[in-house]
């Protein structure tokens, strides 16, 4: 689908996947120990939920640079995310090895979100 004819957010693939890494972030981090609910839960969480919600302030946003910023903001939290897995894992909280692959599937279909709405002729 293309990005600008999107009329919900919920019609975003980017958004969709996004949410679902949300979800699975919320189900992994529910084992940590409970020392860490106002520190590693509480960041991991903030940054997954970052993802989503950049992409649906960008979706109205009429400004290429403030869409460009706010995809900026969705990538930087995969990015704070992916140091979170390897943060969690080493310090003994289990490891999920399906979150991996769900954050670089929902950065790529960022990238795709990105480059359809920052340039809509193509």
């Amino acid at each position: 689908m293309n990005a600008t004819a999107a009329k919900s957010f919920r019609d975003l693939p980017a958004w969709q996947k996004a949410h679902q890494f949300v979800l699975a972030v919320y189900n992994y981090s529910d084992y940590f120990p409970q020392k860490e609910v106002h520190g590693l839960t509480q960041q991991f969480r903030r940054a997954a939920i970052a993802v989503p919600s950049s992409i649906i302030k960008s979706l109205r946003e009429e400004d290429g640079a403030e869409t460009n910023r706010l995809l900026g903001v969705a990538r930087t939290s995969l990015d704070e995310c992916r140091y979170y897995l390897v943060l969690a894992k080493d310090l003994g909280y289990g490891d999920h090895p399906e979150l991996l692959p769900q954050l670089e599937e929902v950065g790529q279909l960022l990238e795709k979100y990105r480059a359809a709405i920052l340039t809509p002729d193509s």
